[in-house]
């Protein structure tokens, strides 16, 4: 199997890890509150990550290397609260296929300006108008879903 189907199928995997976390917040945001949700998914989160670095020892970096990270690369675990939330917000009002479409448009529309111009160091992918044409289509299902 070569290395790219192997990385497409991992990214599906995340797509459907997505939807259902997505799905899993909202409820638990319905119960407990959207920023209490946001909390304990991060706790667990926490936990998890805890587990697999230091009890099953599965890290393969340096964890002492972190001073020397450029300081907007810390700015994801922000993020990961605005996104937990949002979606948390998001899915209940809009359904988990809407609210999941409009996320992937934002995050293909967000991914296009990223690679065109290699934002945060990472290697340049020029955006073609064919790359343009796929996210209109993309929103253009978002809107659709709507319906």
């Amino acid at each position: 199997m070569s290395f790219k189907l192997i990385a497409l199928l991992v990214a599906l995997f995340s797509g459907v890890f997505m939807a259902i976390q997505g799905s899993l917040n909202s409820r638990l945001g319905k119960i407990i509150g959207l920023w209490e949700a946001t909390l304990v998914v991060h706790v667990v989160g926490l936990l998890t990550i805890a587990i697999i670095l230091f009890v099953l020892g599965l890290g393969k970096g340096d964890i002492g290397r972190l001073p020397g990270a450029p300081w907007y690369t810390l700015i994801g675990g922000l993020l990961g609260v605005l996104i937990v939330y949002s979606v948390v917000v998001s899915i209940p009002k809009l359904g988990v296929a809407v609210a999941t479409t409009s996320i992937i448009v934002g995050q293909v529309m967000t991914a296009l300006i990223i690679d065109h111009y290699g934002i945060f160091g990472l290697q340049r992918v020029p955006f073609t108008w064919l790359k343009g044409i796929g996210l209109v289509l993309l929103a253009a299902g978002a809107k659709l879903l709507l319906n």
